[in-house]
């Protein structure tokens, strides 16, 4: 017999023999019944102290819950975080508490909890050890010996199945209604289809109030409940967030927070840094994805890609580079991010994210989307360094493609003030991800594109905001003397002068004058739109003789440059109009008429080039006595304005205004004190009280009414 070496490792065996030798060997495996420790408590990380909100909703399903009513299943819907386990976790306790019910709680997030959990409730409910062998066997339906002793139960019950965010494990006979209890299901998932004969019960977010409640709950010590608002509207009243953050600050020991430090870190610290402070208050539940801020949306995301919709990510990435204000859909027309996302698999991704609560639709008369703050926050945390560039570049494209730029002078387009959150947004993630300067400077001329339109539909207060934290940005990245950035500051001069702050406008346009002219030169297009922007604050302070030069400077440089009929040089030769002197009136009133007619012939009758033209002219041919011309021309140009920017723009105030002046000074004061009355009250009401140009058209009614009076 030769000599065998042989070793055995882990479970098997060595057997050595001579001869014919047959050896049989039997191993008897226990069955895997692992599953919950308990059915009749709830397995959440961190139960609420007191249920804020959702009053309407808890009646609702308290009423699901009285002795004697059954058969029926509530689906309870909306995005991760916003507290939909802790609304089913109330309904619990109260069913125990109060109506004297077993409460049943499943773990439902995949099949082998869903699978392990209800045969637990099966046991439960009187089913045998055989029965529940020979069902996790496979010889027996296991849906069915769960449902056959839910039916029969001798107890009223309660069934959560928690966490149901992949409602096609619950297809095979595991969600169903009985007699005998309530169903209630939480979950991401608001496809209707995957509910039939459910009642649909929508969970967001909550009422600032409520909010505010929250955080106080958990932080009592943290400050008062006016801090805590404060708190909650940064955090977006989400659930989830508002319990990590409170969370957060009860816990400290070393050096306790208030929440106004909490708001001041939220307010100073990047977007990305954030979500790293909410997860802080995550605590022992830290290794859950689903109470963590930083995780818990890609549990959705990773369902969506195992149904074959792995384009949800990059288009949820790609809103991420936006605000959570509701964002116009048609901004998603042409959406593509390389191959992850091409644009003939945008309309299903947005119908993957819309299902599992990650976006939703808004009703109105322009279609949008609104994603939540939080969410983006975290989404954008979560991209990938190499890709952020990709994003924020289609972000970029997709923006500018829906802005009209600045030599777009026709009728302004008031939807696309969307839009203006989303620009401020996107170029905060351009600058924060350091991408290249090429997309930040097209991010940038997005902002300058969005203050013009805000200017031109006569929003001057928005326009100086979105202009000042447009440019505070820019500055991040860019150089100071950055074209684009320039360009900024022209808009940011330009809307101080609109709000009336001659002076302060004055001393802006002059230093981006001056700074164009040492970097771009003395003959560049910027250098003469610059001109224009000091010699209005300049007219308006009574120096006529120093803003004519500028304006005359920027005529000729965009007729040589651009030529005589277009856009820009037909309007810097309307600014001549109304800032000439008085010295030779024939001459500039035939200027005038010429200039008028070549507006209407280039641009039409109801370009806002044109009206300023006849606006102008009509003053000019005031000032020239000659009324008869000057009267029906001023009635039109208020009809004209009324029709293209409506009542209370600022265009169609001024031209009431001009109105009210040419009637009084040919003594039709009724006529004259019914304009000023309208110039005055809209001038107060969009410019505000103690606006120069509101001020002067309440002098003029003064002043008309006084002389309508006297003998």
């Amino acid at each position: 017999m030769s000599e065998q070496n042989a070793r055995a490792e882990g479970g098997s065996r060595i057997f050595q023999a001579s001869g014919d030798q047959h050896i049989f060997e039997h191993h008897y495996h226990a069955p895997d019944w692992s599953g919950p420790n308990s059915v009749r408590r709830p397995a959440i990380g961190r139960p609420p102290l007191v249920l804020r909100d959702r009053t309407a909703e808890m009646a609702r399903l308290r009423a699901a819950v009285e002795p004697g009513v059954g058969n029926s299943i509530y689906v309870l819907h909306g995005m991760g975080g916003c507290g939909k386990t802790a609304v089913a976790y109330t309904l619990f306790k109260h069913v125990i508490g109060q109506v004297g019910r077993v409460g049943l709680w499943v773990n439902a997030s995949d099949l082998a909890s869903l699978r392990a959990s209800m045969l637990a409730v099966a046991a439960d409910r009187g089913a045998s050890d055989g029965e529940l062998i020979g069902a996790r066997s496979g010889l027996r339906p296991a849906a069915d010996l769960v449902w056959h002793y839910l039916d029969h139960s001798e107890q009223p019950w309660l069934l959560v199945l928690d966490n149901a965010d992949d409602p096609s494990i619950l297809q095979d006979g595991w969600l169903r209604t009985s007699p005998s209890g309530t169903v209630v299901v939480t979950t991401r998932q608001s496809a209707k289809r995957w509910w039939p004969g459910a009642d649909l019960l929508q969970f967001g977010v909550l009422p600032r109030a409520d909010a505010a409640k929250v955080l106080h709950d958990l932080a009592p010590h943290a400050g008062p409940i006016e801090d805590a608002a404060e708190v909650a509207d940064r955090l977006g009243r989400l659930p989830l967030a508002l319990t990590l953050a409170g969370g957060f600050l009860a816990h400290q020991v070393i050096a306790p927070w208030t929440l106004n430090d909490y708001r001041s870190r939220l307010d100073s610290t990047p977007s990305f840094d954030a979500i790293e402070l909410l997860d802080q208050g995550a605590l022992s539940d830290r290794g859950d994805s689903r109470h963590l801020v930083s995780s818990t949306w890609q549990l959705s995301l990773d369902a969506l890609c195992a149904r074959g919709l792995p384009e949800s990510t990059p288009l949820l990435r790609l809103l991420a580079c936006w605000a959570s204000d509701p964002l116009p859909l048609l901004l998603l027309s042409g959406a593509e991010v390389g191959g992850d996302l091409p644009a003939d698999r945008v309309e299903s991704a947005l119908r993957g994210l819309l299902e599992h609560s990650l976006t939703e639709l808004l009703p109105g008369s322009v279609r949008c989307l609104r994603t939540h703050g939080v969410l983006l926050r975290s989404v954008a945390r979560a991209i990938p360094a190499d890709q952020r560039e990709a994003f924020a570049g289609t972000a970029v494209r997709l923006l500018i493609g829906l802005l009209p730029d600045s030599d777009d002078y026709g009728a302004p387009d008031t939807d696309t003030t969307l839009l203006a959150p989303h620009v401020l947004a996107m170029l905060r993630r351009t600058v924060d991800w350091e991408v290249r300067q090429s997309v930040v400077a097209s991010a940038t001329e997005c902002a300058w594109r969005l203050v013009g339109l805000l200017d031109r539909v006569g929003d001057y207060a928005s326009a100086l905001a979105a202009a000042t934290a447009a440019a505070a940005l820019a500055r991040r990245s860019l150089a100071a003397d950055h074209q684009q950035l320039l360009r900024l500051r022209q808009r940011v001069s330009r809307a101080v002068y609109r709000l009336g702050q001659f002076e302060e406008a004055e001393t802006l346009a002059r230093q981006v004058l001056d700074d164009c002219e040492r970097t771009l030169g003395a003959e560049h297009v910027d250098t003469w739109e610059s001109c224009l922007g000091l010699a209005l604050p300049l007219w308006q302070l009574g120096r006529g003789s120093e803003a004519l030069p500028l304006i005359r400077r920027a005529v000729i440089g965009r007729t040589e440059v651009l030529g005589p009929l277009h856009p820009l040089t037909l309007l810097a030769r309307t600014y001549i109009l109304e800032v000439v002197s008085d010295q030779d009136f024939d001459e500039e009133v035939t200027i005038g008429n010429e200039l008028v007619s070549e507006c209407r012939e280039a641009l039409g009758r109801q370009n806002s080039i044109t009206l300023t033209a006849e606006l102008n002219q009509a003053d000019l041919l005031r000032r020239a006595g000659r009324f008869g011309d000057a009267l029906p021309l001023a009635r039109e140009n208020v009809v004209s304005n009324q029709s293209r920017y409506g009542a209370a723009h600022p265009f169609t105030l001024a031209a009431r205004t001009q109105l009210s002046v040419i009637l009084a000074e040919t003594s039709r004061y009724d006529e004259a004190v019914e304009q000023a009355e309208l110039a005055a009250v809209g001038r107060s009401q969009v410019l505000g009280p103690t606006h120069p140009w509101t001020r002067n058209s309440q002098e003029r009614l003064r002043e008309y009414r006084r002389a309508r009076e006297s003998p």
